[in-house]
C-alpha cells in the first residue's frame, strides 16, 4: 500500500492541479471512506481507500498530454458561468478530464498545454522552475534599444519588479513594432502590463513556444497529442535546466586586507588657565614656604618680598611720608 497526500492523489487522478485540489479539500467536497476531509495532511491510496469527489468515486486515470493552439476569446478555465468557449471544448478524441497548464488571457492566443497530470502541470507552471515561455507581441509605437534594456533590467509593477529573460526586435516601425519576448516567470498579464509601462500598448499577443516545444503547423483552434519525446522533455526539463535559472549570485566579498586607518594624534592638552587671584594666592604660598626661587633671592622679587610688594625694612622711613622723628626731612 502506497499512501500519498490527498491533494497530490486527486491531481494524479486528473481532477485538477494540486493547488485547485487543495481548494476542493478545504471546501469539504472530498471524502475518504465516508468521512469528509478538510485538512491537507491526510494521506490515502486509491487502490485501498474509497476516495470520492462530490459523491463520485475516484479511480486512477490514464495520463494524457495535449497541445492546443488557443484562439482569441477562449477562456482558460473548465468552469465558466458565462458560457464562453473553454479549451476543453476544442480538444476532441478523449474523455479524460484535461485542464490547462498555466493560463493565457482571453485576448491572447497561441500555445497552450492540456493534461490531467497535476504533478507535471504544477512543475511547469511554478515560477521556481523557470520554464521559458516565448511570446510574440505586436505593439504600438517604436520599440527602442532603451526600451529593451528596461525590459531586461526590470520594470516595477504592483507585485514587484518584472523582467524579461530575452527580448528580440523582429520589426521596428514608427507606429508599430513586433518583438519576441521570453519569460521565466509568470504573472497575471505580465507582458501587457510591462509594455504598457514603457508606453507600448499591446495590439496582439501570441505564445509561440514553451521550452523547446512550439506550435509547428498547428492552426488556431486545433489540438493534438504530445509525442513521447515531448512528454519526456517536459518531465525532465525542470531537473535539467533548474540550475540555469538560479538567482544572480551576490558580489564576492573582498578578500584582500584593507589598510588600517592612520591613528589619530592625541589632541594637545591645554594648560589649565589660572585667574589673577589664583596666581596671587599661589605666589604667596610659594614665598611663605621658602622653597621657590623668590625665597632664595633669585627671581623677579628678592627675598623679603610678599605678593609683589617690597617689604619695608625695620627702622626705615616710609616713602612719601615724613618721619615723625625727623621733622623737615
Amino acid at each position: 500500500m502506497t499512501l500519498e497526500r490527498l491533494h497530490k492523489l486527486l491531481a494524479r487522478a486528473g481532477v485538477a492541479s494540486r493547488r485547485a485540489c487543495e481548494e476542493l479539500i478545504a471546501d469539504g467536497r472530498v471524502t475518504v471512506d465516508g468521512h469528509v476531509v478538510t485538512t491537507l495532511g491526510v494521506k490515502a491510496d486509491l487502490a485501498v481507500h474509497d476516495v470520492r469527489l462530490d459523491g463520485g468515486r475516484l479511480r486512477p486515470e490514464r495520463l494524457e498530454y495535449w497541445m492546443l493552439n488557443k484562439p482569441k476569446g477562449v477562456v482558460c478555465t473548465n468552469y465558466d458561468p458565462a458560457g464562453r468557449r473553454r479549451p476543453i471544448d476544442l480538444v476532441r478524441g478523449t474523455t479524460a478530464r484535461l485542464f490547462p497548464v498555466g493560463r493565457l488571457d482571453a485576448d491572447s492566443k497561441g500555445l497552450l498545454l492540456m493534461t490531467n497530470d497535476g504533478e507535471l502541470a504544477n512543475r511547469l507552471a511554478h515560477p521556481r522552475y523557470g520554464v521559458p515561455k516565448t511570446y510574440q507581441a505586436t505593439v504600438g509605437g517604436r520599440v527602442t534599444d532603451d526600451d529593451i534594456r528596461h525590459m531586461m533590467r526590470g520594470v516595477h509593477l504592483a507585485q514587484g519588479r518584472a523582467r524579461a529573460a530575452r527580448v528580440d526586435v523582429i520589426k521596428r516601425g514608427r507606429a508599430r513594432s513586433t518583438v519576441r519576448i521570453t519569460l521565466r516567470e509568470g504573472r497575471n498579464r505580465q507582458i501587457r502590463r510591462l509594455l504598457a509601462r514603457l508606453g507600448h500598448p499591446v495590439r496582439e499577443l501570441v505564445r509561440t513556444r514553451i521550452g523547446r516545444i512550439g506550435l509547428g503547423g498547428l492552426r488556431a483552434g486545433e489540438a493534438r497529442r504530445l509525442t513521447g519525446t515531448e512528454v519526456e522533455y517536459l518531465r525532465t526539463f525542470p531537473e535539467q535546466d533548474a540550475a540555469k535559472v538560479e538567482p544572480r549570485p551576490s558580489k564576492p566579498r573582498r578578500t584582500t586586507a584593507r589598510a588600517k586607518p592612520a591613528a589619530r594624534k592625541p589632541a594637545k592638552q591645554q594648560a589649565p588657565t589660572r585667574t589673577a587671584a589664583g596666581a596671587k594666592r599661589s605666589q604667596r604660598k610659594h614665598d611663605a614656604d621658602g622653597t621657590g626661587k623668590a625665597g632664595k633671592g633669585h627671581g623677579r622679587h628678592a627675598a623679603g618680598s610678599r605678593g609683589g610688594r617690597t617689604r619695608r625694612r625695620e627702622g626705615s622711613p616710609r616713602r612719601g611720608r615724613r618721619s615723625r622723628g625727623h621733622p623737615g626731612q
